[in-house]
């Protein structure tokens, strides 16, 4: 597969020829949803916590004597069919972790590239430069890019200038390509990617 390159003032200075192992396989849709599910799962917290009658605060004495009331028997005023007492079967601290094996994870990278790839949502620029922290320049470069919606960034190496310049941008986010997920590429409209980023992707899915 080729595209087009582009540099910063939006013109093509040339062609790249893209992986095919990489960004031209046939999307395996079960796989992107399972990787996707396992990653909203690892970022779960699992804090939530309810109390049982055992936890509640009081409830120690018996309400009434055991007999003789006319009234049913009561052991303590923090049972669950109490106001106030214990919640039953409630949520309590556990973990969502999901796993998933390796081969399968990159195969989910894959067929999301692979999407992008073919529904010409993913753009090349030759490289990307900005000599101060500018958000003004930073989307002024997405609109001569033609990229009016959400926008991932992927970059070969940690670059403040360029982050900077992008994190009062709603709709944009700046990632190294070594830290790319399924969750990022299919949230976002499209995915803006230097040549460095291609190599190392290629280099770490081919």
């Amino acid at each position: 597969m080729r595209v087009p390159v582009r540099d910063m003032a939006g013109e093509t200075v040339g062609e790249l020829d893209l992986s095919d192992a990489v960004f031209g396989i046939e999307p395996h849709v079960a796989v992107m949803h399972q990787a996707l599910v396992r990653q909203l799962a690892n970022a779960r917290l699992g804090t939530h916590d309810t109390k049982t009658r055992s936890e509640v605060a009081g409830g120690g004495r018996k309400p009434w004597r055991q007999k003789g009331t006319g009234r049913a028997r009561q052991g303590s005023t923090r049972a669950a069919h109490w106001r106030g007492g214990g919640i039953i079967f409630g949520p309590t601290p556990r973990s969502y972790e999901q796993k998933m094996n390796r081969k399968m994870r990159r195969l989910a990278l894959r067929s999301a590239l692979s999407v992008k790839a073919s529904d010409q949502q993913l753009v090349v620029i030759d490289d990307l430069v900005m000599n101060e922290a500018k958000t003004r320049e930073m989307a002024a470069l997405l609109d001569r890019l033609g990229l009016e919606s959400s926008v991932l960034m992927l970059l070969p190496e940690r670059n403040d200038n360029v982050e900077l310049s992008a994190r009062n941008l709603p709709y944009v986010k700046v990632q190294r390509a070594t830290n790319l997920s399924v969750r990022d590429l299919l949230g976002y409209d499209y995915v803006m990617v230097t040549r460095g980023a291609v190599e190392q992707i290629e280099g770490i899915l081919g």
